[in-house]
């Protein structure tokens, strides 16, 4: 990503947890450019990057909107989605939870 991600941002819970998947899913990692983020604003342009995932598979998808529910509540998210994710993307949901919770 040509942005340069301030460390406020890093160490923000909301944007960590999201900033954190991004990172680490490998289907994320290919939309954290500036097409989706400006990290100097701080802004995501979300229906942008939902209308991309429209081809994607549900589990990329769960991903996707476990990333922005975790930066934004209003971006709604079903817990039991869950379910359809391997080992490693359960592993990758339950870490950006605990970057989102800590200190709770």
């Amino acid at each position: 990503m040509s942005n340069t991600i301030p460390a406020t941002l890093l160490n923000d819970r909301y944007w960590g947890s999201l900033i954190y998947l991004f990172k680490n899913h490998y289907k994320l990692t290919e939309c954290f450019n500036t097409r989706f983020f400006d990290m100097k604003a701080e802004t995501i342009k979300i229906q942008t990057l939902k209308k991309h995932a429209g081809p994607w598979s549900s589990s990329e998808k769960v991903m996707l909107n476990l990333a922005l529910h975790l930066f934004n509540e209003r971006y709604k998210f079903t817990l039991s989605d869950l379910d359809c994710l391997d080992d490693n993307n359960r592993k990758l949901a339950f870490e950006a939870m605990r970057i989102r919770f800590r200190n709770y």
